[in-house]
């Protein structure tokens, strides 16, 4: 009887010992797993408003000579964006940019047809954006489309004609159509990377159509967007 009730203890004691490993082994997987599955950093919110400020270069796309409403083959300027996003990828804003036309052209008869050494063009637009923040990571692309009217430009052809020389009329007016407005559409795709979840960087690059034909020019972007 007593080999009996020792043998039961011994059993007794084995059994418990080993749940008692298992509970303790179950427990540190728990708290390892539950460590892993720690959530991600937000840097995008759900509902924020953003103001970016950006530089920009805008090579046309025809020559010179051919571009019927900017007149240079290319512009440096500034731009800035409102928008508000809703459920994270969808923002509707404003933007607007200058362009300084600054042409440097070797054509020494240019500056008869149009004035265009000191000129500045400018625009604004309503724009719709699609942006996806990819999960735990700071980076977003995006896209978006516009459509507005720019102003300023309205080079009226820049081809020489040496009949000007000798018509008082033509020689000493421009009629070179300046600060024509015109509508316009843009198109562009670009990315944010976020420093912190209220400042981040902008690259990107659009289309700029503009009404009429030999006018079209490109829009690169960079600069530093706010959210709040």
């Amino acid at each position: 009887m007593k080999k009996l009730t020792l043998t039961l203890c011994v059993m007794t004691a084995l059994v418990s010992a080993a749940y008692a490993g298992t509970e303790t082994y179950s427990s540190g997987k728990e708290m390892k797993q539950t460590a892993t599955e720690a959530p991600c950093p937000s840097w995008y919110a759900d509902n924020e408003f953003n103001v970016s400020i950006s530089g920009v270069y805008a090579p046309t796309l025809n020559d010179y000579v051919e571009d019927t409403y900017l007149g240079v083959d290319h512009g440096w300027g500034a731009a800035i964006d409102a928008k508000f996003f809703f459920r994270r990828y969808f923002g509707v804003g404003i933007q607007g940019f200058g362009l300084s036309l600054n042409n440097s052209s070797d054509d020494g008869f240019r500056s008869f047809d149009n004035d265009a050494n000191n000129d500045f063009a400018g625009g604004v637009l309503g724009t719709f954006t699609f942006r996806y923040p990819i999960p735990c990571t700071r980076f977003a692309p995006y896209g978006w489309v516009g459509v507005g009217a720019i102003f300023g430009g309205g080079a009226d052809g820049n081809e020489f004609d040496e009949d000007d020389l000798f018509d008082e009329d033509d020689f000493f007016n421009d009629d070179s159509g300046e600060d024509d407005a015109r509508l316009m559409a843009q198109y562009g795709v670009g990315f944010e990377i976020r420093f912190t979840p209220h400042i981040g960087l902008l690259n990107d690059v659009s289309f700029n159509h503009v009404e009429g034909g030999f006018n079209d020019f490109w829009q690169f972007r960079a600069g530093l967007n706010f959210a709040f």
